[in-house]
């Protein structure tokens, strides 16, 4: 009598098929119960009404399904998203001769939070370094950088805002550096970056801007650059100062300039990627 009882506790004795995959999938396609962020395993089971969770989570293994995980993407609406792409990536892979290629971009609003900092030692003698939670803002700088990628050698200058001032003043100190010489700039589509500056271009022929597609802004290698110095420069450092701060970043620089490499960039190809509906607003 107990074995039948055991029997009968334990997994259904129901035999899932193909059919039950298919419903497990489209309930995927289908939003969440109303309050919930994402599907569980708990969730789809309870939904379904008739299959164990236990097969729901063998399923989705199987499938390599992670319900947990998330990846975010920006994609391009731009029409001329081929032709703009093909000429920013031909810089990348065949540089004009006697010309430098520069990516030019601003990372704006970095903040200089003072912030307790210190080790965290556990009785079984491993430390880690911490910082607390609480914090005090300090003030705030944007960065303005452009990156040669020939060399991978980062110029930067600091200022209050991120108006066309501050960026033709910054672009002028990028042509005095490289009198006589043709430069082409990589910039995204930001306002200031843009058509009022045609005068100062006429000013200065020798420099010629690239802009990438709509919403492509990781077509700009200065991007890579920005995430280098935000995760070995900048995230859970402390600052009492703005003036500090840019210091902090300055000397970053130096160092990184010190053993700088160009990107290995590479592309076979140039098209634009339609998103599956299901992965799509609807």
């Amino acid at each position: 009598m107990a074995a039948s009882t055991r029997r009968a506790i334990g997994a259904p004795s129901q035999k899932y098929t193909a059919a039950t995959d298919k419903r497990i999938l489209r309930l995927l396609d289908q939003s969440p119960p109303q309050g919930y962020a994402r599907w569980s395993g708990p969730l789809l089971a309870a939904a379904l009404g008739d299959v164990d969770v236990q097969y729901v989570w063998r399923f989705l293994r199987a499938q390599k399904i992670d319900l947990v995980g998330r990846k975010s993407w920006c994609e391009s609406n731009d029409p001329e998203f081929a032709a703009k792409a093909a000429d920013v990536v031909g810089l990348y892979m065949a540089p004009p001769e006697n010309a430098i290629v520069i990516c030019v971009d601003e990372k704006p609003s970095i903040q200089a939070l003072e912030r307790a900092q210190g080790y965290l030692k556990f009785p079984n003698g491993r430390a880690l370094t911490g910082h607390s939670h609480d914090y005090k803002r300090k003030g705030t700088s944007t960065l303005f950088a452009a990156f040669e990628v020939a060399t991978g050698k980062v110029t930067a200058a600091h200022k209050m805002r991120r108006r066309r001032v501050e960026f033709l003043d910054f672009m002028n100190d990028i042509v005095a550096h490289h009198p006589n010489t043709a430069i082409h700039v990589v910039l995204d589509n930001l306002n200031t970056h843009k058509p009022k500056n045609d005068r100062w271009i006429r000013r200065h022929p020798n420099v010629h801007f690239h802009f990438t597609p709509t919403r492509a802004y990781w077509l700009n290698q200065v991007e890579i650059w920005f995430s280098i110095l935000q995760g070995k420069s900048l995230s859970g450092e402390s600052f009492t100062s703005v003036k500090q701060l840019r210091a902090h970043i300055d000397a970053f620089i130096e160092a990184y300039n010190a053993d700088a490499r160009p990107f290995v960039w590479t592309k076979s190809e140039v098209h634009q990627k339609r998103l599956k509906a299901r992965f799509a607003d609807q």
